[in-house]
């Protein structure tokens, strides 16, 4: 076959790829984070990452004398407290209420079932990755805070992942302009990252816990987005009755400075 007889081909396949940026990111991230979760479940056992597990805890806890004190002053373990708590299911679960009642009020249907169905996923998610490793946690003396259940992956660095990231990513529709949905995103992924490493810091998990439960949530966000792009684009197709209304500033005029 002839060399230009792909090139009707090509031509369709980077037409389609430049059209389908986003989706094709979300799915490259989904697979890395996966690949990524696959690796530390596996490096988890070995006697390489539980050596690397214990020196990030001994970093986080210097004193020999008082073994149960994270390293810093006294308001940095206080700070981390309250920050560890944006990641607990009773705190995403308020915040989930309120963001589905907003999404609710603005006719955003298919947003609503989606983010209550992948918060609700991502809970069952860790509870049965969880199960599946049964990870003891960190010595007891050595946990500034309550914890409960088994260490792997950390639930909450995957749930705070999902939660954050799916609604940064809803929000970015709401934005035209570039540079706040860079905003908006990068909010969602310090939010995430901030959780995460809390629990190290608190001693409630070790850091691989951490690392696989950004990774699980990572991956889970993407195909919950992935799953409400393939879904909108059907039902719009079809005129489908569960579907989001178009925002307000879909039909504002772009050059208009008054506008954002």
């Amino acid at each position: 076959m002839a060399v230009s007889d792909f090139r009707p081909f090509l031509i369709r396949l980077l037409t389609v790829a430049r059209a389908e940026t986003a989706a094709l990111t979300a799915l490259f991230v989904a697979a890395l984070s996966v690949t990524v979760f696959v690796e530390i479940a596996d490096d988890m056992t070995e006697a390489d990452g539980q050596s690397f597990d214990r020196q990030v805890l001994s970093l986080m806890r210097p004193s020999a004398d008082d073994p149960g004190r994270p390293w810093g002053p006294w308001w940095l373990k206080e700070a981390a407290a309250d920050l560890t708590s944006l990641g607990g299911i009773s705190v995403l679960g308020l915040f989930a209420l309120i963001v589905v009642l907003f999404l609710l009020s603005q006719r955003k249907w298919l947003s609503s079932l989606l983010l209550v169905l992948g918060l609700t996923g991502g809970v069952m998610l860790s509870e049965g990755l969880k199960a599946v490793f049964e990870r003891e946690r960190p010595p007891q003396a050595l946990q500034a805070v309550e914890t409960i259940n088994a260490s792997f992956p950390s639930g909450h660095a995957l749930l705070a992942t999902v939660f954050y990231l799916s609604v940064a990513v809803m929000l970015t529709r709401a934005f035209p302009r570039r540079r706040f949905k860079i905003f908006v995103l990068g909010v969602g992924m310090v939010m995430a990252l901030l959780v995460g490493l809390t629990r190290i810091y608190l001693g409630a998990h070790w850091a691989t816990d951490v690392f696989a439960g950004w990774a699980v949530g990572s991956a889970w966000a993407m195909l919950l987005w992935l799953v409400a792009y393939g879904v909108a684009r059907w039902q719009k197709r079809r005129r489908a009755p569960l579907q989001d209304e178009p925002s307000p500033t879909a039909d504002e005029t772009p050059g208009d400075p008054t506008k954002v």
